[in-house]
């Protein structure tokens, strides 16, 4: 039995010290202080590069957010001016529609009693007018009183007003005052697309009743969109009319848009934010939707500065460092770590300060995040 454990305790020990063995995949690196040897082979199998100094153009910019809108004028709210009921609605969310376009029917007992008034109005009219030139007549011959020729031009004159307003009021609600006339009255009035557009809110059905303050549909022009952003103001005053504005739709793509800035408002919100207006460049390629959602980056300043990609930079807490071939021996390349003195940053670039210290000095500038972990173990 005592065999047997002796000879279980050396197995467990052997596959332990197998497990412990380093494996042949990893890069072999040599570190002393600020120096890391590589072999070139290693070098080769990692796709490593050397690369030097470039200049890159860096932003200054705002971080601003809004939506996608069209110009007021491009927008309409459609309604009525006199309550009824839904009789025809044909058109859905979506659907293309051109101004003077039939978009709603409504039906009202109210639309008849009004044509009637016109229609007695009209009628007393004639008989009034000849009234009232025949009492000026004999005003003036001296046959008839004043009292009686004022009086007749009174009763016309108001006549002919409430004649007018009620004319007026008909062709609000597309009702022909000459067709009334010929004694042909109607229950029902059409309403009309006052723009060109697509239907973006359909909020009625057939029989619903709509007083004057619903609103039937929502009709919007796409054929002018821009940026509506919001600004904070403390970075208000940085913002001036045609600067480039970067934005998305985050929701939608990570594709990256150009507009400018056309307007920048002139009050400030209660959320302390104020208005910027931006024009789109190529609007008629894209094919965005009224509300949507974007986040913009309007660039108030641009430099060209001395720079690095950060896939070449070790950052450690506070400290940058790149490394700088120093050497080569035999198969191997030797590198120093060089700390930096960097500036402006961006996405994939930081500007170098202390750039001087890299003339004519070859850079990795690709693979050194393999190297990340021996540094951390120095």
């Amino acid at each position: 039995m005592k065999n047997i454990y002796i000879l279980l305790f050396s197995i467990t020990f052997l596959a332990c010290g197998n497990k412990e063995k380093p494996s042949t995949t990893e890069i072999e690196t040599v570190i002393n202080k600020n120096e890391i040897s590589i072999n070139k082979a290693q070098f080769k199998g990692e796709k490593m590069e050397f690369g030097q100094l470039t200049k890159q153009t860096f932003n200054t910019v705002v971080k601003a957010s809004g939506i996608i809108d069209v110009p007021p004028e491009n927008k309409a709210s459609v309604s009525t001016f006199v309550g009824g009921y839904v009789t025809k609605i044909p058109l859905l969310i979506g659907d293309k529609v051109t101004k003077g376009q039939l978009i709603a029917s409504l039906k009202n007992i109210e639309f008849v009693e009004m044509q009637q008034e016109y229609l007695e109005i009209a009628e007393q009219l004639a008989y009034l007018k000849n009234e009232y030139s025949r009492q000026k007549t004999l005003f003036d011959e001296q046959i008839s009183s004043e009292k009686n020729y004022l009086k007749a031009e009174s009763t016309y004159k108001s006549n002919l007003a409430t004649y007018n307003g009620l004319r007026q009021k008909l062709q609000i609600l597309n009702i022909n005052p000459d067709t009334v006339e010929k004694g042909q009255i109607t229950s029902t009035i059409n309403i009309y697309s006052p723009i060109n557009g697509f239907v973006t809110k359909v909020n009625v059905s057939n029989g619903t009743f709509v007083s004057s303050e619903s609103e039937l549909l929502e009709i919007v022009n796409t054929n002018h969109i821009h940026l509506e952003l919001s600004v904070f103001e403390k970075d208000i005053l940085k913002i001036k009319k045609e600067q480039k504005i970067l934005f998305k739709v985050p929701e939608a793509s990570d594709t990256i848009y150009e507009a400018e800035v056309h307007l920048v408002g002139t009050t400030i919100n209660n959320d302390r934010t104020i208005k910027v207006h931006g024009h789109i460049h190529e609007e008629e390629k894209t094919n965005f939707i009224t509300g949507m959602f974007v986040e913009a980056d309007i660039i108030c300043d641009s430099k060209k500065e001395i720079s690095l990609p950060k896939r070449a930079i070790i950052q450690n807490n506070d400290s940058y460092y790149a490394l700088v071939l120093k050497g080569t021996k035999e198969d191997i390349y030797q590198f120093e770590k060089v700390e930096l003195n960097v500036g402006l940053q961006d996405e994939n670039y930081i500007q170098i300060k202390n750039y001087e210290v890299f003339n004519n000095k070859k850079i990795l500038t690709k693979g050194i995040f393999m190297l990340l972990n021996s540094f951390s173990e120095e």
